[in-house]
Parts: structure tokens; sequence; C-alpha cells
């Protein structure tokens, strides 16, 4: 299986990318895992409601370009559906058994995701209610795809 993350923006705290590095170390072992990140669009201060969906366009056009019409597309959205760690490795082992190859997560920018990228999205998936940075979110993502494929395999996880 691949999967693939397309994310808004770079990670500039070295605590943040040992994560991700680590996270990408253990998942090596069970899929092939690309992290592909798109430059991200400054925001001005009071920027206007037109202003900040410009900025969300912008950034979802570079996302589509990493997106192949064969990916099958989970934005990760505030408002989408709210699985726990089992109902998470469950989805993905049952994309996995219904011929789904190439499994892309995204991730947006500190504005979130632009429309165009949330219709072209299979599905939407969300993490809390809570607001995270997408730095982090990053972090949290490359965790539960690790713990899925740990339950997947009946391999001990921490509860």
């Amino acid at each position: 299986m691949k999967i693939r993350i397309l994310t808004v923006g770079k990670i500039k705290e070295k605590y943040l990318r040992d994560a991700v590095a680590e996270y990408q170390k253990r998942l090596s072992r069970y899929c092939k895992l690309e992290i592909v990140e798109v430059s991200d669009e400054k925001t001005p201060d009071g920027a206007s409601e037109a202003e900040e969906l410009q900025i969300k366009d912008t950034e979802a056009d570079r996302l589509l370009r990493c997106i192949s019409d064969t990916d099958y597309v989970i934005a990760l959205a505030i408002d989408g559906q709210m699985p726990n760690s089992i109902g998470l490795a469950h989805k993905l082992e049952m994309l996995g058994l219904h011929g789904e190859s190439s499994i892309c997560f995204v991730i947006g920018g500190s504005l979130g995701l632009s429309d165009k990228i949330l219709l072209r999205a299979n599905e939407q998936m969300s993490f809390s209610r809570l607001t995270f940075p997408h730095q982090l979110m990053r972090v949290i993502l490359l965790e539960q795809i690790y713990r899925s494929f740990r339950i997947n395999r009946g391999e001990p996880y921490h509860k």
C-alpha cells in the first residue's frame, strides 16, 4: 500500500521534524510512505474573507497538481468524520481489500482547505473538533497511521 501525505508548508521546528522522521522509519515496515510539501501563501494581518479564500484556492491548486486520478483522497477537515483508532485501522484495511492501493491524506495550511480539495476528496476525516497547527497534525496523522498498521497486524499498541 502506498500512503502519501500532502501538506501545505514545511515543518520549521526540529522536534517536529524528528518526530516525523521517527514515524517515517517505523512505517517503512508496513507501507510505502511519501510526504509531499507544497509551499504556503503568506496571509496578511487582517486579511479579508475574499483574500483568505484566494489564498486557500492558490494552495489547493498546488495540492491538486500532486493528486492523481487513481488516488483515494482523505481530506483532514474539522467537519469530517471522526473515527477512533480502531475505526481508522479498519478503514485502511478495507480500502486495501477493495483495491485502493494509493491513499492520499491532505493537510491544509493555517487557513484550512479550499472547497476545491474538499470536492475532490473521497471523504473528510477529523481527528478532533479542536484546531491543531498543521505541522503538529502531520505528526498526529503519522502516529495514527502507524497505530492502524499495528492494530491490523495484531501487534501490541498503547491504548
